[in-house]
Formats: structure tokens, C-alpha cells, sequence
């Protein structure tokens, strides 16, 4: 299966070189090129039976590399899937203007924050107000910078609970609306508001076109049932950025190919572009070394733990209890597939794997 770490080797060290401009990037670059090979060492097996030896690389833990993470992505999951609470939710999008995404490119911690910071302030000020809930909702935001297409398009999802709890905390007041949690052209002109004042306050107001500020800003909002599915989908990028790897078709003649679903027609397109084209659509979306690009805010902060522990009882209270589930006998099938095929040599399929001993790492970049 081609990978980005093929594609970064075919355009070669100097022109990576070239492309990877900031700190972030150029991190991002070495250890997708080193990782699961012998440059970061790893651990050797052989098989009981047919003696094949088997080389198991470590990984480069680089939070933007689309080989790692798997694990501790399946580990947020869980944990996030705990902590929804047992109500409806809404999904809200809120994206950046094209007029602030020149100043978003320079000044990325700052830019990336704030929509962030603002998306989360805006939500909150209208759930307060008695007239759309008048209560404390729980939000997860994530930050998202690219299309389906790897372009660059700035943009925060928020998981919102269609709820929230008293400021007294004894009772969870639903969202009074059953089509919307808050108005979202209130919504959009209030983010807009707090990113305008954020700016001022940071002595960058003067960067951003005049235009930004007259113009309506995109905010798109739907129900998002349990919130189940959406965390699922936010989950697929909360360790990596912009493509997977199953998306790539092929690298020929100097071109990359590789494919996505276009949101409007649910209909499979294809790109193909010059490999130093891809490399720069895929570093853009590098993020600043230590930036958080998940956030919990309200109910969800970290702060409000027993708020959430509050909401969370006054909820399941007036919950209906779960069917329960019909019993199941454990098959010798079941057993296998527990004890059996994590060690098994891939070779015979037969024997089992046995470590043989620490493979040093390289200090070679692998060609």
C-alpha cells in the first residue's frame, strides 16, 4: 500500500527540505520517513517452527503521522464515549473567513486558539440567555484546517450537549427548541464579534481585510443523535491530519493520486498533483508544537467535574434502562481467537512468535 513516508522519499531530502519551512514541519517530515523502520530500532522475533525471523520497528509518535496512534486513538474514543452524557447533541461548525486565513498561515497558535477560544465563549453566552436554555451545556471542540481535498480551510467542530445543567445544579434543562439548541445567525455575529475583539486586544485587527467584518460567517449546525457517530468521526483525525492512508491510489511520473467524497454529491472524486504539490497541501496542516486541538469546554471542562458527575445522575434518572442483552456460551472458536493470533508467525501461520532481542536505532534516515 503506497504511503505518505513513500511519497516524502520519492521527492528527496532537498526538496523536503524546501517545503518543510517551520520547526513543526520539519519534525513531522523526519519521523514519518523513520518511523516503523530500522532508524528508531524496535524489537526481533523468531517463529518456533519455521525459524523465519520477524522485525517489529517502533513507531515515531509524531502526532501527525498517518501510521501511528491507532491505540491511543481507540483509548480517546473510550474515554470520550463516557463521558457523553445520555442526551441528544448537536453538531456546530464554525469556519474561518477566507479574508483572516493569511494571517492564520503566519500566525497559527494565535489564530488557532482564538477560533477555538471564541467558538466556545459564543456558544456558551447564548445557552446562558433563559430565552434559547438558560443553562450549562457540555462542549468538546476539535480543530480541523483542511478540506477532504488537503486544502487549507480553518475550521473548529463542536459537540454540543442539547442541554444543559441549572446554575443551582438540581435539574437538567433540555434545549427548549426541538430543531435547534440556538439561533446560529446569533451565533455566527457574536463569534464574529469575539474574533474581531480578540484581535484588536492582540494588535492584529489591522491584518484583516475590512470586508471580513461586514460579511456573514459560515456556520453550519445539525443534530447529531447520541453524538456517537460524530465522535467516531472526530476520533479519525484527533492523532492525525488531512488524509489516511487508505486514500492514496498511486505514485507515478511524479504525480500523486488519491481520492476523497465530495461533501455536496456523495460522489468519489480523484486528485492528482505533483508530488511537491501534495507534500505542501499535507505540511500545511502540521500544528504548532504543543498545540491542543481538543478542548472541553462548559460542563465538559475540566473544571466541572462534579457538574458533569451531577448531570450525568439527573439524566440517568430519568433514562429508560438499557435492554438486556441475551446470554451467550463461549465457543473453542471465541478461545482461539483470544489466546491464538496475536502470536502467530505470519510466515506458516502455525508457529508462534518468540523475542529474540532489542533492535539499536539507526542514526540514518532510511532512504
Amino acid at each position: 500500500m503506497l504511503e505518505v513516508a513513500d511519497i516524502f522519499r520519492a521527492a528527496g531530502p532537498d526538496l523536503c527540505a524546501q517545503l518543510a519551512v517551520l520547526p513543526s514541519q520539519k519534525r513531522a517530515v523526519q519521523g514519518i520517513l523513520q518511523c516503523r523502520t530500522a532508524a528508531l530500532g524496535g524489537e526481533v522475533y523468531g517463529c518456533s517452527l519455521c525459524g523465519q525471523l520477524h522485525f517489529s520497528y517502533h513507531s515515531c509518535g509524531n502526532r501527525h503521522c498517518p501510521k501511528c496512534h491507532g491505540q491511543q486513538t481507540e483509548q480517546w474514543l473510550e474515554k470520550q464515549r463516557l463521558r457523553l452524557l445520555p442526551c441528544p447533541y448537536y453538531l456546530l461548525t464554525f469556519t474561518l473567513p477566507a479574508e483572516l486565513r493569511a494571517l492564520a498561515r503566519s500566525e497559527q497558535k494565535l489564530m488557532y486558539g482564538l477560533v477555538l477560544s471564541a467558538a466556545a465563549a459564543s456558544i456558551q453566552k447564548l445557552c446562558r440567555d433563559p430565552q434559547w436554555l438558560g443553562a450549562q451545556p457540555a462542549l468538546l471542540g476539535v480543530l480541523h484546517t483542511w478540506t477532504r481535498a488537503m486544502l487549507y480551510h480553518p475550521h473548529a467542530h463542536f459537540l454540543v450537549s442539547a442541554g444543559g445543567l441549572s446554575a443551582d445544579g438540581q435539574q437538567w434543562v433540555p434545549a427548549k427548541n426541538p430543531k435547534f439548541l440556538v439561533p446560529v445567525r446569533a451565533l455566527s455575529r457574536i463569534f464574529r464579534a469575539k474574533v474581531r475583539d480578540q484581535l484588536k486586544a492582540k494588535g492584529k485587527w489591522e491584518q484583516v481585510p475590512a470586508q471580513a467584518w461586514k460579511k456573514e460567517w459560515v456556520l453550519h449546525a445539525q443534530h447529531a443523535g447520541s453524538g456517537q457517530k460524530v465522535l467516531d468521526y472526530l476520533g479519525r483525525y484527533v492523532f492525525r491530519i488531512a488524509i489516511t492512508q487508505s486514500r492514496l491510489e498511486n505514485l507515478q511520473a511524479g504525480q500523486v493520486t488519491f481520492r476523497y467524497r465530495d461533501n455536496r454529491t456523495q460522489q468519489i472524486k480523484h486528485v492528482r498533483l505533483p508530488v511537491a504539490e501534495f507534500i505542501q497541501r499535507f505540511l500545511q496542516h502540521v500544528l504548532p508544537r504543543g498545540f491542543a486541538k481538543v478542548r472541553h469546554y462548559g460542563l465538559a471542562s475540566s473544571a466541572c467535574g462534579q457538574r458533569l458527575a451531577a448531570a450525568m445522575a439527573l439524566l440517568l434518572a430519568t433514562a429508560l434502562p438499557p435492554p438486556t442483552p441475551e446470554p451467550r456460551s463461549l465457543n473453542s472458536s471465541d478461545v482461539a481467537s483470544e489466546t491464538d493470533h496475536v502470536w502467530r508467525c505470519p510466515n506458516c501461520r502455525i508457529g508462534r512468535l518468540i523475542w529474540l532481542g532489542h533492535i539499536l536505532p539507526s542514526k540514518k534516515i532510511p532512504p
